[in-house]
């Protein structure tokens, strides 16, 4: 399967469309553009932290494997990065997080109180710039989606208990806090292709983003900075529980589960604290489990592809499985 081949980079994801993200980039700066020097200073910042465009990158893909030609598309593909980024900014405040890929946060730049009223500003610009297209599927799609992820944000702050987070619980934080806007990028994309086409590029959508949030906890175990943006281990730091200690958990040793429940009751763990449970969760099989999970999740991924015709865009849309379940560096 496509899923498992070696080397898959996101500059080979992003080819088919890569003509088209420097005008995604250069529209989302125009959006969110303010006359009020304090906002264009958080938005200078934000445009610099900037990642990598994924989903605009997957909302074009999607729209060229459907065969749509709709000029929109590049505006909803820079709707798209806006409510990501308005995410990030709220994630960041409400995590207290002081880097992210390389460079302070808003809220530790700026202040714990800009950062939230920053996160509201990209949400509601991304509002105006929906209403703007006239158009209700796209704002119908995306209004559902923000309140998933918001209703997803509140079920990790509600996740205190360790021991007694489920995989289930894990799952359902996951689909609505991550997978659900991978899905809609790509639904949004296809909006007016064929619905057979539309639906399974919703499917597609859902299955890589539960792949690639799996693998981004799973890469908080076993890579450093340079790949995840955050030091390793700041998970557990940030008392968030994903799915490789979940897995692990049951296999521990009673004084394990106690090394477990100190770290979560400590507002600043040690370092040494965090890397023996890290190693605990290694030893115990949750690496292992965690990478099963996500190949799973690509296979299906890859399986609601098959409902496309054959094309270049199709195939970068199997390339991104690749590259977000064999992230190394």
């Amino acid at each position: 399967m496509a899923y498992q081949a070696a080397g898959v980079t996101l500059t080979d994801v992003q080819r088919p469309v890569a003509d088209q993200l420097g005008a995604v980039t250069a529209d989302l700066r125009s959006i969110i553009s303010a006359e009020f020097t304090l906002v264009e200073a958080v938005n200078e910042h934000l445009l610099q932290m900037q990642g990598k465009l994924f989903r605009p990158t997957l909302l074009l893909l999607a729209h060229e494997a459907s065969g749509l030609r709709d000029p929109r598309a590049l505006r909803l593909a820079a709707i798209i990065e806006l409510i990501h980024l308005a995410t990030l900014v709220h994630d960041d405040s409400v995590d207290h997080s002081a880097m992210r890929r390389g460079m302070p946060t808003v809220n530790s730049l700026f202040s714990h109180q800009i950062s939230v009223i920053m996160g509201d500003y990209l949400y509601s610009r991304a509002i105006i710039e929906l209403v703007r297209l006239d158009d209700l599927e796209p704002l119908r799609v995306l209004s559902r989606v923000t309140n998933e992820m918001t209703v997803g944000e509140m079920r990790q702050l509600a996740a205190h208990d360790a021991l007694g987070f489920r995989e289930e619980d894990y799952e359902l934080l996951i689909r609505s806090k991550t997978a659900s806007l991978v899905a809609a990028a790509c639904e949004v994309g296809a909006l007016y292709a064929d619905p057979a086409q539309r639906h399974a590029l919703r499917r597609y959508g859902e299955a890589l983003g539960m792949a690639f949030q799996i693998t981004d906890d799973l890469l908080d175990y076993t890579e450093g900075e340079a790949v995840t943006g955050k030091p390793s281990g700041q998970d557990l730091k940030e008392h968030k529980v994903t799915l490789p200690l979940i897995a692990a958990l049951p296999h521990f040793t009673l004084e394990e589960r106690r090394e477990v429940q100190r770290l979560f009751l400590e507002a600043e763990a040690p370092d040494r604290r965090v890397g023996r449970v890290m190693e605990s969760v290694a030893r115990h099989g949750g690496l292992e489990y965690a990478r099963e999970r996500a190949a799973a999740y690509a296979a299906e991924a890859e399986a609601a592809l098959e409902d496309l015709g054959a094309s270049v865009a199709r195939d970068a849309l199997r390339d991104a499985i690749a590259y977000a379940v064999e992230r190394r560096r």
